[in-house]
Protein backbone atom coordinates (compact mmCIF):
# COMPACT_ATOMS: atom_id res chain seq x y z
CA UNK A 1 0.00 0.00 0.00
CA UNK A 2 1.34 3.45 -0.98
CA UNK A 3 0.09 6.87 0.10
CA UNK A 4 -0.10 8.12 -3.51
CA UNK A 5 -2.76 5.51 -4.25
CA UNK A 6 -5.04 6.62 -1.40
CA UNK A 7 -7.85 9.21 -1.34
CA UNK A 8 -7.07 11.95 1.19
CA UNK A 9 -10.21 13.24 2.95
CA UNK A 10 -8.86 15.24 5.91
CA UNK A 11 -5.57 17.01 6.68
CA UNK A 12 -4.77 17.79 10.30
CA UNK A 13 -1.72 18.82 12.25
CA UNK A 14 0.83 15.96 12.20
CA UNK A 15 -1.46 13.58 10.26
CA UNK A 16 -3.56 12.97 7.18
CA UNK A 17 -6.64 10.79 6.92
CA UNK A 18 -7.40 8.69 3.86
CA UNK A 19 -10.31 6.58 2.68
CA UNK A 20 -9.66 3.18 1.15
CA UNK A 21 -13.00 1.52 0.41
CA UNK A 22 -14.63 0.63 3.73
CA UNK A 23 -11.46 1.48 5.65
CA UNK A 24 -10.14 4.72 7.08
CA UNK A 25 -6.37 5.11 7.27
CA UNK A 26 -4.82 7.69 9.58
CA UNK A 27 -1.21 8.30 8.56
CA UNK A 28 1.03 10.29 10.88
CA UNK A 29 3.86 12.56 9.80
CA UNK A 30 7.34 11.12 9.59
CA UNK A 31 8.97 11.16 13.03
CA UNK A 32 5.65 11.23 14.90
CA UNK A 33 6.02 9.77 18.36
CA UNK A 34 5.54 5.99 18.21
CA UNK A 35 4.22 5.76 21.77
CA UNK A 36 1.54 8.37 20.98
CA UNK A 37 0.31 6.27 18.06
CA UNK A 38 0.02 3.14 20.19
CA UNK A 39 -1.55 5.10 23.06
CA UNK A 40 -4.27 6.32 20.69
CA UNK A 41 -4.88 2.77 19.49
CA UNK A 42 -5.03 1.48 23.06
CA UNK A 43 -7.52 4.19 24.05
CA UNK A 44 -9.79 3.37 21.15
CA UNK A 45 -9.56 -0.37 21.73
CA UNK A 46 -10.57 0.11 25.37
CA UNK A 47 -13.52 2.31 24.39
CA UNK A 48 -14.61 -0.33 21.86
CA UNK A 49 -15.16 -2.64 24.83
CA UNK A 50 -17.80 -0.31 26.31
CA UNK A 51 -20.20 -1.14 23.48
CA UNK A 52 -20.45 2.43 22.15
CA UNK A 53 -20.75 2.93 18.41
CA UNK A 54 -17.19 3.78 17.38
CA UNK A 55 -14.93 2.77 14.48
CA UNK A 56 -13.17 -0.51 15.19
CA UNK A 57 -9.39 -0.65 15.02
CA UNK A 58 -8.28 -3.12 12.34
CA UNK A 59 -4.53 -2.73 12.13
CA UNK A 60 -1.49 -0.66 13.10
CA UNK A 61 1.16 -0.61 10.40
CA UNK A 62 3.81 1.45 8.61
CA UNK A 63 3.07 3.00 5.20
CA UNK A 64 5.88 4.68 3.26
CA UNK A 65 7.92 4.88 6.45
CA UNK A 66 5.13 6.47 8.49
CA UNK A 67 3.01 5.03 11.28
CA UNK A 68 -0.59 4.38 10.30
CA UNK A 69 -3.78 3.26 12.03
CA UNK A 70 -6.35 1.41 9.94
CA UNK A 71 -9.94 1.31 11.18
CA UNK A 72 -13.52 1.06 9.94
CA UNK A 73 -14.64 3.92 7.72
CA UNK A 74 -18.00 5.25 8.93
CA UNK A 75 -20.11 6.52 6.04
CA UNK A 76 -22.32 9.43 7.00
CA UNK A 77 -22.62 13.12 7.86
CA UNK A 78 -21.23 14.82 10.96
CA UNK A 79 -23.50 16.73 13.30
CA UNK A 80 -21.35 19.76 12.45
CA UNK A 81 -22.31 19.43 8.78
CA UNK A 82 -25.97 18.89 9.64
CA UNK A 83 -26.08 22.06 11.74
CA UNK A 84 -24.44 24.11 8.99
CA UNK A 85 -26.79 22.74 6.34
CA UNK A 86 -29.91 23.04 8.53
CA UNK A 87 -29.44 26.07 10.82
CA UNK A 88 -33.16 26.06 11.65
CA UNK A 89 -32.64 22.68 13.34
CA UNK A 90 -29.64 23.74 15.43
CA UNK A 91 -31.44 23.27 18.76
CA UNK A 92 -32.67 19.82 17.74
CA UNK A 93 -29.18 18.71 16.72
CA UNK A 94 -27.70 20.23 19.87
CA UNK A 95 -30.02 18.14 22.07
CA UNK A 96 -29.09 15.04 20.05
CA UNK A 97 -25.40 15.88 20.46
CA UNK A 98 -25.75 16.26 24.24
CA UNK A 99 -27.75 13.04 24.50
CA UNK A 100 -24.87 11.18 22.84
CA UNK A 101 -22.41 12.77 25.25
CA UNK A 102 -24.56 11.67 28.18
CA UNK A 103 -24.47 8.10 26.87
CA UNK A 104 -20.66 8.32 26.74
CA UNK A 105 -20.55 9.51 30.34
CA UNK A 106 -22.70 6.56 31.45
CA UNK A 107 -19.91 4.18 30.39
CA UNK A 108 -16.88 3.09 32.39
CA UNK A 109 -13.43 2.12 31.15
CA UNK A 110 -11.30 1.59 34.27
CA UNK A 111 -8.00 1.07 32.43
CA UNK A 112 -8.01 4.49 30.77
CA UNK A 113 -5.79 7.27 32.13
CA UNK A 114 -7.47 9.39 34.78
CA UNK A 115 -8.65 12.79 33.56
CA UNK A 116 -7.04 14.62 36.49
CA UNK A 117 -3.68 12.98 35.75
CA UNK A 118 -3.86 14.12 32.12
CA UNK A 119 -4.71 17.67 33.17
CA UNK A 120 -1.92 17.75 35.75
CA UNK A 121 0.69 16.57 33.23
CA UNK A 122 -0.34 19.18 30.67
CA UNK A 123 -0.53 22.03 33.14
CA UNK A 124 2.96 21.19 34.39
CA UNK A 125 4.22 21.47 30.79
CA UNK A 126 2.74 24.91 30.11
CA UNK A 127 4.50 28.23 30.73
CA UNK A 128 2.21 29.58 33.44
CA UNK A 129 4.03 30.84 36.52
CA UNK A 130 4.53 28.45 39.41
CA UNK A 131 1.95 30.09 41.70
CA UNK A 132 -0.79 29.87 39.03
CA UNK A 133 0.03 26.23 38.32
CA UNK A 134 -0.09 25.51 42.05
CA UNK A 135 -3.45 27.27 42.40
CA UNK A 136 -4.90 25.23 39.53
CA UNK A 137 -3.56 22.02 41.06
CA UNK A 138 -5.19 22.86 44.40
CA UNK A 139 -8.50 23.62 42.68
CA UNK A 140 -8.38 20.41 40.72
CA UNK A 141 -7.53 18.42 43.82
CA UNK A 142 -10.68 19.74 45.50
CA UNK A 143 -12.91 18.50 42.67
CA UNK A 144 -14.87 15.26 43.25
CA UNK A 145 -13.29 12.05 41.97
CA UNK A 146 -15.45 10.38 39.31
CA UNK A 147 -14.78 7.59 36.81
CA UNK A 148 -17.05 8.41 33.89
CA UNK A 149 -15.79 7.78 30.37
CA UNK A 150 -14.64 11.15 28.97
CA UNK A 151 -14.08 11.71 25.25
CA UNK A 152 -11.73 14.65 25.73
CA UNK A 153 -12.50 16.32 22.39
CA UNK A 154 -16.25 15.88 22.02
CA UNK A 155 -17.47 18.32 19.40
CA UNK A 156 -20.03 18.18 16.56
CA UNK A 157 -17.35 17.22 14.02
CA UNK A 158 -16.61 14.04 15.98
CA UNK A 159 -20.10 12.55 15.70
CA UNK A 160 -21.01 10.92 12.38
CA UNK A 161 -24.64 10.09 11.60
CA UNK A 162 -24.98 7.14 9.21
CA UNK A 163 -27.63 7.09 6.44
CA UNK A 164 -29.77 4.91 8.75
CA UNK A 165 -29.59 7.56 11.49
CA UNK A 166 -27.14 5.72 13.76
CA UNK A 167 -24.59 7.97 15.53
CA UNK A 168 -20.92 6.96 15.63
CA UNK A 169 -18.36 8.77 17.80
CA UNK A 170 -14.90 9.20 16.31
CA UNK A 171 -11.44 10.42 17.40
CA UNK A 172 -10.75 8.91 20.83
CA UNK A 173 -7.10 9.97 21.10
CA UNK A 174 -7.85 12.13 24.17
CA UNK A 175 -10.08 9.63 26.01
CA UNK A 176 -9.79 9.29 29.77
CA UNK A 177 -11.90 8.51 32.83
CA UNK A 178 -13.04 11.18 35.23
CA UNK A 179 -15.56 13.92 35.78
CA UNK A 180 -18.33 14.24 33.18
CA UNK A 181 -18.67 17.97 33.86
CA UNK A 182 -14.98 18.47 33.11
CA UNK A 183 -15.56 16.77 29.75
CA UNK A 184 -18.44 19.19 29.10
CA UNK A 185 -16.21 22.14 30.03
CA UNK A 186 -13.67 20.87 27.50
CA UNK A 187 -16.36 20.66 24.80
CA UNK A 188 -17.35 24.28 25.45
CA UNK A 189 -13.70 25.32 25.35
CA UNK A 190 -13.15 23.59 21.98
CA UNK A 191 -16.13 25.48 20.57
CA UNK A 192 -14.74 28.76 21.91
CA UNK A 193 -11.34 28.02 20.39
CA UNK A 194 -13.15 27.73 17.06
CA UNK A 195 -14.60 31.22 17.60
CA UNK A 196 -18.11 29.94 18.34
CA UNK A 197 -18.73 31.67 21.66
CA UNK A 198 -22.50 31.97 21.23
CA UNK A 199 -22.90 28.29 20.37
CA UNK A 200 -20.62 27.34 23.28
CA UNK A 201 -22.82 29.28 25.71
CA UNK A 202 -25.94 27.67 24.27
CA UNK A 203 -24.34 24.25 24.59
CA UNK A 204 -23.41 24.78 28.26
CA UNK A 205 -26.84 26.15 29.16
CA UNK A 206 -28.59 23.21 27.51
CA UNK A 207 -26.13 20.64 28.90
CA UNK A 208 -26.73 21.91 32.43
CA UNK A 209 -30.49 21.91 31.90
CA UNK A 210 -30.63 18.36 30.50
CA UNK A 211 -28.24 16.87 33.06
CA UNK A 212 -29.32 18.85 36.13
CA UNK A 213 -25.79 20.27 36.47
CA UNK A 214 -25.09 23.57 38.18
CA UNK A 215 -23.36 25.87 35.68
CA UNK A 216 -20.95 26.98 38.41
CA UNK A 217 -19.58 23.45 38.44
CA UNK A 218 -18.73 23.74 34.73
CA UNK A 219 -17.21 27.17 35.35
CA UNK A 220 -15.01 25.70 38.09
CA UNK A 221 -13.49 23.27 35.58
CA UNK A 222 -13.00 25.83 32.80
CA UNK A 223 -9.69 27.39 34.02
CA UNK A 224 -8.25 23.90 34.48
CA UNK A 225 -9.09 22.60 31.00
CA UNK A 226 -8.03 25.95 29.49
CA UNK A 227 -4.60 25.78 31.15
CA UNK A 228 -4.13 22.23 29.90
CA UNK A 229 -4.61 23.50 26.34
CA UNK A 230 -1.79 26.03 26.55
CA UNK A 231 0.86 23.60 25.35
CA UNK A 232 1.75 24.19 21.67
CA UNK A 233 -0.97 26.67 20.69
CA UNK A 234 -0.79 29.82 18.58
CA UNK A 235 -0.37 33.21 20.29
CA UNK A 236 -3.96 34.11 19.33
CA UNK A 237 -5.41 30.96 20.94
CA UNK A 238 -3.16 31.41 23.98
CA UNK A 239 -4.49 34.93 24.49
CA UNK A 240 -8.05 33.63 24.37
CA UNK A 241 -7.30 30.78 26.80
CA UNK A 242 -5.66 33.13 29.30
CA UNK A 243 -8.98 34.98 29.68
CA UNK A 244 -10.42 31.81 31.21
CA UNK A 245 -7.46 31.16 33.48
CA UNK A 246 -6.76 34.53 35.14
Amino acid sequence: MEIKNLEAIVTRKNKKIYKDGDKLIKIFDEGYNKSSVFNEVLNQARVEETGLNIPKILEVTVIDGRWAIIMDYIEGTTIEQLIRENPDKEDEYLDFFIDIQRKIHEKRSPLLTKFKDKMTDKIMQCDLNASTRYDLAVRMGAMPMHNHLCHGDFNPSNVVITPSGEPYIIDWSHASQGNATADAAKTALVLRMEGREEFAEKYIARYCELTGTNKQYVDDWTPIVAAAQLVKVSPEIKKMLMKWIV
